[in-house]
């Protein structure tokens, strides 16, 4: 048998001192198969990024041992970065240098000899579609191209071991089957062995094993199935025709013997606590035709069962205030031929849609698709260059500073300013929103209260977890008590614990009349949305509800396509039209 990839060996490390220090990895002892996926998974703060850097003898230990490919990572540091290829979050390039630059640089840094480099970037750049871009600044590449140029990157030297840390967060369905694609055909061709890290579950699935890593220690490793395994008897799926089905999902998600209940299509999956066996008149006596069926566990329902589940009244969800609104049956946002052009380039082509009251409207794309843009325009944020946008009732372009006061808007990359405290972001946001006074210290005090910030209140925000920072920008735009919130991938890398948390409070909102626009590449996430526009090359591909979308992609093959499977079909027809 081929020797580990990786040996752990009661692995401590720990950040800071005294009642500051926070204790990263706890006795990790591990083994990471050659020639294989392993997939490395956890909640934030798990300690993933931390083991990562540890094998890839970039952090000191503080006790314990690392051997990556045979050599001690401790003792012999620069041959283990030498041996070993290395992808970190948000990729690792330099956004000022152009494709070809990057790749020189690592090819310079890997001491790849001169006379082997063009025929490696010849292989790199049609494996993965990025020869026409070689002279493109890195800053200028859609996140899937940068995502596929970062994995490029880490390749220019075929390693024996590549570790890629969460390398698919904030890129389109596409982008992330592709890399997929790169992945295993570097195991089967190179014999490569890899470890990756990533908040989306579906991959886990496709790993050849799994590492479950919970505060620093390690909850299990086994193949994905063994994990479903543990599951039987205990995941359905609910129905009704009667009820909405976000309603459905809130109601079934407050019953005690459900612990957790999400949208799946047009149903809501729902995994039971041991020995509990729903009955449709038990769960809901008043609704007549709700149908319950039994589904195959799948890894996701063991992760979510082995972390405590998304107990509803685990993390509270603040109270909020009925928005009044006016007319509730017209539209919030009105887009008539909305057209943006940088130069010559026109990023926006003349899109029209609306967005009613109190809905949940998704604004969905793969990179590069415009949407971004479009998002922008409508806060406010980005001039118009042609067309007529209404947010609120104003016209963006001749009232823009009235539409704003109507609008709350949480960015895509954590905006805050990170050097000062929670409570100081609070404080200084709310002013800007012109709170003051009694009513300004109410709105924290929800704010604190209600996010469960309390714990963090003298906390800069910078050194917060990444969950808690989605929880304290979510808190800062909606200081203002918003109509319109505006919400740009907000659960970008958090984990699927905190995305159930955050969808839970964004459901309250939407129940209190607060219209809500969002955009997301987590294709399960758009089946919480009443209606979804999915845009590419900047115009609009399709328009409809989640289940509209989702028929258009059906086939015999697929007679029940998930979203994903309907957004990649939308958009592969699209670049295979003449």
């Amino acid at each position: 048998m081929e020797n580990p990839a990786l040996i752990l060996r009661d692995v401590h490390k720990c950040f800071g001192k005294g009642e500051t220090s926070v204790q990263a990895l706890n006795g990790v002892s591990i083994q990471v198969p050659a020639g294989t996926v392993t997939g490395l998974i956890g909640p934030d703060g798990a300690g993933k990024t931390t083991l990562m850097r540890l094998c890839c003898g970039l952090l000191e230990l503080d006790g314990g041992s690392v051997e990556t490919l045979g050599i001690d990572a401790v003792e012999q540091p620069a041959a283990v970065q030498a041996a070993v290829g290395y992808m970190p979050q948000r990729f690792g390039l330099y956004e000022d240098l152009s494709v070809q630059e990057n790749l020189d640089l690592y090819a310079n840094l890997q001491g790849v000899p001169v006379a082997s480099r063009q025929q490696r970037y010849d292989q790199l750049m049609q494996m993965t579609g990025l020869a026409p871009f070689t002279r493109r600044l890195a800053g200028k590449l859609s996140g899937g191209m940068k995502q596929k140029l970062g994995l490029a990157c880490a390749l220019v030297r075929p390693p024996a071991l590549l570790l890629l840390d969460e390398p698919t967060v904030g890129v389109d369905p596409v982008s992330r089957r592709e890399l997929w694609q790169i992945v295993y055909s570097q195991v089967k061709d190179a014999g490569m062995s890899v470890l990756l890290s990533t908040a989306y579950l579906d991959e886990a699935e496709r790993c050849n094993e799994v590492i479950l890593l919970h505060k620093g220690e390690v909850l299990g490793q086994a193949p994905p199935h063994e994990f479903s395994k543990t599951m039987q008897g205990r995941t359905w799926e609910a129905a009704s025709s009667e009820m909405p089905t976000r309603r459905l999902q809130n109601a079934l998600s407050r019953h005690p013997g459900i612990s957790d209940a999400i949208i799946n299509g047009d149903r809501v999956r729902i995994i039971t606590q041991q020995g509990y066996q729903p009955e449709a008149q038990t769960l809901l006596p008043d609704a007549s035709d709700l149908h319950i069926q039994a589904v195959p566990p799948r890894f996701e329902d063991a992760f979510i069962d082995r972390l405590g589940g998304s107990d509803e009244t685990a993390h509270a969800t603040p109270e909020i205030r009925n928005i009044e609104t006016g007319d509730s049956e017209g539209d919030a946002i009105r887009v008539e031929k909305l057209e943006r052009r940088f130069g010559d380039f026109i990023a926006v082509k003349q899109i029209s849609f609306s967005v009613k009251r109190g809905e949940i409207f998704g604004l969905l794309g793969a990179n590069g698709a415009g949407k971004t843009t479009t998002f922008r325009m409508l806060c406010g944020l980005l001039p118009v260059s042609s067309g007529k946008v209404s947010v609120a009732g104003h016209d963006l372009r001749t009232a823009s500073a009235q539409a704003r006061g109507h609008i709350g808007y949480m960015a895509q990359k954590f905006s805050l300013y990170g050097n000062l405290t929670v409570e100081q972001n609070l404080r200084f946001f709310s002013a800007a929103y012109n709170l003051h006074g009694q009513r300004q210290q109410a709105r924290i005090r929800w704010a604190l209260e209600g996010f469960e910030l309390e714990p963090y209140a003298n906390t800069n925000a910078g050194t917060l977890p990444l969950g808690y920072k989605q929880r304290l920008a979510f808190a800062t735009a909606l200081m203002h008590e918003p109509e319109i919130l505006f919400l740009d991938e907000p659960t970008s890398g958090v984990d699927p614990l905190a995305r159930r948390e955050f969808w839970r409070r964004t459901n309250a909102l939407a129940e209190a009349g607060v219209t809500v626009l969002v955009t997301t590449h987590f294709m399960e996430e758009a089946d919480y949305c009443d209606h979804l526009v999915i845009m590419a090359e900047g115009s609009i591909l399709a328009a409809g509800t989640p289940h509209e979308l989702r028929s258009l992609a059906r086939s015999d093959k697929h007679p029940e396509p998930s979203m994903e499977d309907a957004f990649i079909s939308l958009i592969q027809t699209r670049e295979e039209a003449p």
